[in-house]
């Protein structure tokens, strides 16, 4: 994970115009929000799917039609910011991820991976209500070159800091 998030960085480090374009376009790019909707709404289904509550055995395969019909319905009916939408659903998602992994890790520097888990849900919730608001951060963020590099330099080291610690105390 901690590449997953460092390595892009890189490429802003390197180019930062052409990568705070690409960032500046990211919040309304209809084909990318197709793919991270279908995939948040797989995945959910996937766990979903996994969930043994017997409270609502009965109705689960309605459900889980519901809700994977909810997901594509969002891919035709709700196409502004859907790449915001998805990513907020992709950030919930995972970060059940990393707090499932984390929790059997015996350090404690399962922490850190629990902490930007729990910013993760914070973002999701956040960007799945105001959308608009990560294309403003986005924007602000990619104002000059200056900002381009400095945010990729961060990104990269916490990215970096992930992977070290994934490779050495995991």
């Amino acid at each position: 994970m901690g590449l997953g998030i460092g390595l892009p960085q890189v490429y802003g480090l390197l180019n930062p115009k052409e990568f705070a374009a690409w960032v500046r376009k990211f919040p309304r790019s209809l084909p990318v929000g197709v793919a991270l909707m279908l995939l948040g709404t797989a995945w959910f289904a996937w766990y979903f799917s996994q969930e043994q509550v017997s409270d609502f055995s009965n109705a689960k395969p309605y459900l889980l039609a519901g809700f994977v019909a909810i997901g594509i319905g969002s891919c035709i009916y709700v196409q502004d910011f859907l790449a915001v939408r998805g990513l907020a659903v992709v950030f919930l998602l995972l970060a059940k991820l990393m707090v499932d992994t984390a929790r059997w890790a015996d350090t404690d520097w399962r922490l850190v991976v629990v902490t930007w888990a729990y910013v993760l849900v914070v973002g999701g919730i956040w960007f799945t209500i105001w959308p608009w608001h990560l294309r403003d951060l986005l924007n602000w963020a990619t104002a000059n070159e200056k900002r381009v590099r400095i945010g990729s330099a961060i990104r990269l080291a916490f990215g970096l800091f992930v992977a070290v610690l994934g490779f050495t105390v995991y």
